[in-house]
């Protein structure tokens, strides 16, 4: 659900209509080119969170999109990529020579790439993100919340390579601008370890099971989608919404999907 590759997917389209070569200067996947994670989008679900079956964690580089892409949707146009040297797949950004330079206007940080690939998912619902922090994606969080009950909750868990510290913040823009919410800072101890989107469908979930009677999802209009609901865009199917409301298990729930 990086909305840059679909901008890039649907420059690909044009060109292709209208006969005009793509170049694309690739750089590395800031977080790493192995590790693949989350479901493969179903195409009843495409949007411009989701335009074609990709991963949600597809370990791709702009460029390996472009070419897959290509292949798969749009034959005809002439694409050039001009590749990384000397990149070892398996660093993330902060282990290679390259800076940081911030791919989207609320990713400050690679730590806060690190979280993305799950954290994304709480823009389906009505709980805050960190937007209007110094620190989105990595605190989350509501007024209703008990920061201090939900960290132990998920800490419980046994999630691999994270741990979750309660957090208040005062969000100076989008939702609960200017509110006093309570939640939690996730702190990754090991990244390879760390699974971000099981951590973010493992962190709705106990949200739900805490504090169901007053956590939301957001309803549609979201990202030029109408009528499909943007957890379901952003999850890319319509059936793991439901392992996640109904408290089902999410790893056989993700290995069968």
């Amino acid at each position: 659900y990086y909305t840059f590759i679909w901008t890039m997917t649907l420059c690909l389209k044009a060109a292709e209509r209208r006969g005009i070569p793509v170049t694309i200067l690739d750089r590395p996947n800031p977080i790493n080119g192995v590790t693949v994670e989350g479901p493969i989008l179903d195409p009843d679900f495409a949007s411009f969170v989701g335009l074609r079956p990709l991963a949600i964690r597809h370990a791709l580089t702009m460029g390996e999109v472009a070419r897959k892409m290509k292949a798969e949707h749009h034959p005809g146009v002439e694409l050039r990529v001009i590749e990384c040297e000397g990149w070892d797949r398996a660093a993330y950004l902060d282990e290679t020579s390259f800076p940081w330079v911030m791919p989207s206007p609320n990713m400050p940080t690679v730590d806060t790439a690190v979280v993305y690939p799950g954290m994304c998912l709480l823009e389906g619902t009505k709980l805050s993100e960190g937007r209007g922090t110094t620190q989105p994606f990595e605190i989350f969080g509501a007024p209703y919340i008990d920061g201090w009950q939900l960290a132990e909750e998920l800490n419980r868990q046994g999630l691999e390579g994270v741990i979750f510290r309660p957090w208040q913040f005062l969000p100076t823009f989008q939702k609960f601008k200017g509110e006093v919410c309570q939640g939690c800072m996730i702190h990754v101890i090991d990244r390879r370890a760390f699974q971000p989107f099981l951590m973010a469908c493992t962190l709705l979930q106990t949200v739900i099971r805490l504090f169901g009677e007053k956590f939301e999802w957001l309803s549609p209009p979201y990202e030029y989608e109408e009528k499909l609901m943007p957890i379901d865009i952003l999850l890319g199917n319509g059936w793991l919404r439901e392992v996640i409301e109904s408290g089902g298990d999410l790893k056989d729930a993700l290995a069968a999907g």
